[in-house]
C-alpha cells in the first residue's frame, strides 16, 4: 500500500475528489493550499454543526462540538473558556506528573515483557494523561479506558452514545459540587453574558474526549512500532535525550493521525478547478499537506533531527488544536523513556488500522500491536 496515496494527484491537479456519504468532496491537497485555507474562514467556514469531521456526524452525535464548529468571533470567544485546562501542560507540576505517568507505565511495560500496546499502553496512556489533563480523578480514567479506542457510537442507542451519558452525569454531579476540574469549569462558565446552555457544555465535553483519543493512541502505536523496525533511530534518539523534541515533530508530520478536517463554503467557491456550490464541503487533507516536496526535503524519509519541520499535523490558524501542546508532551515524554529505558523492542503480531476510501487508503496506527521490549540492563535477554 502506497504510503502517500495523495501524491500523483497533489503533484498535478492539487485536488482530488473523496466520494463520502453521497458528496464528491474537493480534498485540496499542497501544503500551501491547505494551510492557507485553514487560515480562510471566511471563505472555508467551520460553522458547520456535525459536518466539520468527514465522514460528518449528524447520525453519531446531538450536540455541536465546541468550539471547532464556530468560527471567529464565536470561536474567540468559546476558545477562551476551557484554554486554561489546555494550558497546563506548560505547568512544571503538570509536567511532573506527566513524566511520572509515562515513566511508570514504560517501565511495567518492561517488566511485563510482551505487552499488547493499543488496548494495554496507548488506551491506558492517554486516558490517565487525559485525566491530569481535565484535573479529575484517576478512577474516571478507569471508566474511560473501558471505552477502548472508540467513544461515539452504539448502534443499539441511535444517535445515544455511552460518552453522551457519562457527559450529562458528570455535568449533573459538577452542577451540584463545588470543584477544580473541567466539568464544574463548564457549569460556572459564561459566553456573552449568560451561562452556557446544557448542550453548550457537552458540545465543549465532546470535543474534548473525541478529539485527542484516537489521533493520540494511533501516533503512540506508530511511534513504537517504527522504533521496533529501526532501532538505528532509537539508538539515535539514545545518544542525546534533547533530540526527542524534534523527532517528535517528525512523527506527528509523518503519521498525520487525522488525515483531514471539513470545511464549508457559505458561498460558490472554485476550489483547483472544481466548483464548491454553497454550503457545499471541501477538505483540507492535513495528510497530504505533510508529505509535499514543496515544504519539505525528501518527505518519505523519516528524519528525526528534520528542521525547519513546518507540518499541519495539528492544523493552521484560528482552529490549531487546542490539545496540541498536551499530545506533544505525551509524545515528547514517551520518547525520552523509550530512548533512556529500552534497548529493543521486538514487533510479536501486528494488525495495521486501514482507513479506506473510495479513492484512497493509507494505515494510521494499529488495531491491535503486539510487542517484546527488552531493558537497557537486560538487553542481551532472548
Amino acid at each position: 500500500m502506497d504510503d502517500d496515496p495523495f501524491r500523483e494527484a497533489r503533484e498535478t491537479e492539487g485536488v482530488m475528489r473523496c466520494p463520502v456519504q453521497g458528496e464528491r468532496i474537493p480534498m485540496i491537497l499542497r501544503h500551501a493550499d491547505v494551510r492557507d485555507a485553514a487560515k480562510d474562514w471566511k471563505t472555508f467556514s467551520s460553522d458547520a454543526p456535525f459536518r466539520v469531521p468527514i465522514p460528518s456526524e449528524e447520525d453519531v452525535r446531538n450536540v455541536r462540538q465546541l468550539p471547532i464548529e464556530t468560527d471567529p468571533p464565536q470561536h474567540t470567544e468559546y476558545r477562551k473558556i476551557v484554554e486554561p485546562f489546555f494550558k497546563r501542560p506548560r505547568d512544571p507540576d503538570f509536567i511532573a506528573a506527566i513524566d511520572s505517568l509515562v515513566g511508570g507505565m514504560v517501565a511495567e511495560m518492561i517488566a511485563r515483557g510482551e505487552t499488547e500496546i493499543v488496548g494495554d499502553f496507548a488506551v491506558p496512556l492517554q486516558s490517565r494523561a487525559l485525566a491530569h489533563l481535565l484535573n479529575v480523578g484517576q478512577e474516571e480514567a478507569e471508566t474511560w479506558i473501558s471505552w477502548g479506542v472508540h467513544v461515539f457510537h452504539d448502534p443499539s442507542k441511535g444517535k445515544a452514545s455511552t460518552l453522551d451519558g457519562y457527559i450529562a452525569a458528570q455535568l449533573d454531579r459538577a452542577e451540584k459540587s463545588p470543584g477544580e476540574d473541567f466539568f464544574f469549569a463548564l457549569t460556572r462558565a459564561e459566553y456573552q453574558g449568560r451561562k452556557l446552555t446544557r448542550d453548550e457544555m457537552a458540545g465543549f465535553a465532546n470535543l474534548t474526549f473525541a478529539g485527542g483519543r484516537d489521533t493520540v493512541i494511533h501516533s503512540i502505536s506508530s511511534i513504537i512500532a517504527h522504533l521496533a523496525e529501526n532501532p538505528d533511530d532509537l539508538a539515535f534518539l539514545r545518544e542525546d535525550p534533547r533530540r526527542v523534541t524534534l523527532a517528535g515533530e517528525e512523527f506527528f508530520r509523518v503519521i498525520s493521525p487525522l488525515t483531514h478536517i471539513g470545511r464549508v463554503c457559505p458561498e460558490t467557491t472554485d476550489v483547483h478547478g472544481v466548483e464548491v456550490p454553497p454550503a457545499g464541503r471541501v477538505s483540507l487533507c492535513w495528510a497530504s499537506a505533510n508529505r509535499d516536496a514543496t515544504a519539505f526535503d525528501s518527505p518519505a524519509e523519516i528524519r528525526l533531527d528534520r528542521k525547519p519541520n513546518p507540518h499541519l499535523a495539528f492544523g493552521a490558524g484560528t482552529h490549531l488544536c487546542l490539545g496540541a501542546a498536551h499530545a506533544r508532551l505525551i509524545i515528547r515524554l514517551l520518547l525520552e523513556h523509550l530512548s533512556q529505558r529500552v534497548d529493543r523492542i521486538t514487533i510479536l503480531s501486528s494488525k495495521p488500522n486501514i482507513e479506506r476510501r473510495e479513492t484512497y487508503a493509507r494505515q494510521i496506527g494499529y488495531e491491535a500491536l503486539t510487542v517484546r521490549m527488552n531493558g537497557v540492563a537486560d538487553a542481551s535477554l532472548p
